[in-house]
């Protein structure tokens, strides 16, 4: 039963990832908060049709420490990374270049949630769960993990959302989630984080080639390295007093 769950899931992923892709997308309402453009769309291909949330590169506000009008690819590599992790953390997202209504950009599957539901008030306790979040912010080096940015669907299975604050080769991780800080970082997902850097070292698979066109020659080393640091630690790291380790706001 198991195995067949997964594939139905896995055919299901990349039904969603194809209609992302090459669906017609039309523009149902705007995110009025957050510095850069965000929209609700209507994707539809043929007779399949998803919501996503669309994120135009044009919309980007330029930033000091992130290249301009590179966001909507980092959207796009931290699923890529959740993906090649085996994590499923991050809903299918994509990078459209064909002409949109507000040109190329990235388009993520939007997860019908409650709001009032985050990281800090989760409605569930799933210790192993939210250390795989904590270890994925360091991977990928999350410079802004609020807690609204764990979100929970209907069945409260927590997603992340809103990456384009992430892969930067400089170390600018700054989160909510410093719950696991002191503890052992179970060797279950130092063995995962280990098939991860094999995959990326490898660079054969597709999404390794994909991802590799999404970040910086420089932003991908930086990755790996993050990776092979983290199994060498004994345990989750403590926030560093001499520098902003928390996000704000925290929600």
């Amino acid at each position: 039963m198991g195995i067949k769950n997964t594939k139905l899931s896995d055919i299901k992923t990349k039904h969603i990832i194809q209609t992302l892709q090459y669906g017609t997308l039309t523009l149902v309402g705007q995110a009025l908060r957050g510095s850069n453009s965000t929209f609700l769309t209507q994707v539809a291909d043929k007779n399949y049709s998803v919501q996503a949330i669309y994120k135009p590169s044009r919309g980007e506000r330029p930033l000091w420490d992130f290249p301009d009008f590179t966001l909507a690819q980092r959207e796009v590599a931290a699923f890529i990374v959740s993906h090649l992790l085996g994590w499923n953390l991050v809903p299918a997202t994509v990078f459209r270049v064909q002409p949109a209504t507000y040109g190329k950009g990235s388009l993520q599957l939007f997860i019908k949630h409650d709001p009032t539901k985050h990281y800090l008030n989760a409605p569930i306790n799933d210790q192993i769960q939210f250390m795989k979040i904590a270890i994925f912010d360091l991977i990928i080096n999350n410079a802004d993990r609020k807690s609204g940015h764990v979100i929970f669907d209907s069945d409260n299975k927590p997603w992340l959302i809103d990456h384009g604050l992430c892969f930067n080769h400089e170390f600018k991780h700054r989160t909510v989630i410093w719950d696991y800080a002191g503890l052992s970082i179970p060797d279950d997902l130092k063995s995962e984080i280990q098939n991860f850097i094999k995959k990326m070292q490898s660079g054969k698979l597709r999404l390794v080639r994909k991802l590799n066109m999404l970040l910086s020659e420089l932003e991908i080393t930086t990755l790996i390295n993050r990776g092979l640091y983290l199994i060498n630690q004994a345990e989750f790291p403590h926030p560093e007093p001499n520098r902003r380790s928390y996000p704000w706001p925290p929600i």
